[in-house]
């Protein structure tokens, strides 16, 4: 079980009503300590219901957002990447930008040793766009060229 000290941080879980932000917001994100530093272990989040508004014509995108990751020191809070996640339903970006500004907060929260975000968007004019963005620090730097190839591989397959 963990201490009021691990959680320390963690506020949003228990919460008996939870205000959703109607705009872009990073500050939601909130984390917890990884009691196993020393694994190296995989956290997937996968979030079916992104969605998101283009950037010039203001109508919304839908996407499932796949995020994996290796922890490090932290790790994210579950309620609060819903949360922050939801605060893209009004934010007016083109899909590669959402993947990358995802991963981008999440690195600057938790500073994980691997992360990778996949966007798989619904067909907006009969088109599909699936970006993916990967980050590694040095010693994983195999690891994020090894899933920069299997993804192109995937997409041209």
């Amino acid at each position: 079980m963990r201490t009021n000290e691990e959680l320390e941080g963690v506020s949003l879980l228990g919460e008996k009503k939870t205000v959703y932000p109607t705009d872009y917001a990073p500050e939601m994100l909130e984390t917890f300590v990884n009691k196993h530093p020393e694994n190296e272990y995989l956290v997937t989040f996968n979030c079916p219901e992104f969605t998101s508004l283009c950037p010039k014509t203001g109508q919304p995108d839908f996407a499932k957002i796949i995020i994996s990751y290796i922890p490090r020191e932290r790790m994210v809070e579950s309620k609060s990447l819903k949360l922050y996640l939801f605060s893209f339903r009004n934010h007016g970006d083109f899909h590669e930008d959402c993947v990358n500004i995802i991963m981008k907060d999440l690195v600057r929260l938790m500073d994980p040793k691997y992360i990778e975000v996949t966007g798989i968007f619904t067909p907006r004019g009969g088109i599909s766009i699936y970006p993916f963005a990967n980050y590694a620090d040095a010693e994983h730097e195999s690891l994020k060229q090894a899933r920069l190839i299997a993804q192109m591989n995937n997409v041209l397959s």
